[in-house]
């Protein structure tokens, strides 16, 4: 066994993830994931389809879940799933904080709660996520 332990319990929060949105970061997310739809960059687009703007991609913000649960896990484990639903466009502006709750801890298997909130406290993307922990003493 390592001489690594890595502490988890129910009611632990991860530490947040935090990015400030736009066109710049859609226009990059979209040019790794070969996403140019007008609705994420044009926003008559967005209008055209009932937003207030052109709006960032579901994929992008549950990219910034496995961020924020990638981060808080490092080493010590491997993420197994995570979901989440898209309940609110991610707009322009909208400073976005990913966050984590550990909900259960059984044998090695870590449930959490995710979501995704705007600084105004609205939450945009609820969902859940299950990690594996291996190696080391798990607490």
């Amino acid at each position: 066994m390592s001489d690594i332990t890595f502490a988890v319990a129910v009611g632990d929060t991860l530490p947040p993830f935090v990015r400030t949105t736009g066109l710049a970061n859609w226009n990059r997310f979209a040019a790794v994931n070969d996403e140019f739809i007008d609705i994420h960059m044009d926003d008559d687009a967005g209008r055209d389809a009932g937003y207030e703007s052109a709006f960032g991609m579901g994929t992008l913000l549950w990219s910034y879940l496995h961020n924020v649960v990638r981060d808080w896990l490092g080493e010590h484990g491997r993420i197994s799933e995570i979901n989440c639903q898209f309940r609110a466009p991610n707009t322009k502006g909208l400073t976005l904080s990913a966050h984590g709750r550990v909900t259960a801890v059984a044998g090695g298997v870590v449930q959490l709660d995710v979501w995704i909130e705007d600084q105004h406290g609205n939450t945009l993307t609820p969902g859940s996520a299950t990690v594996q922990l291996t190696g080391g003493d798990v607490t």
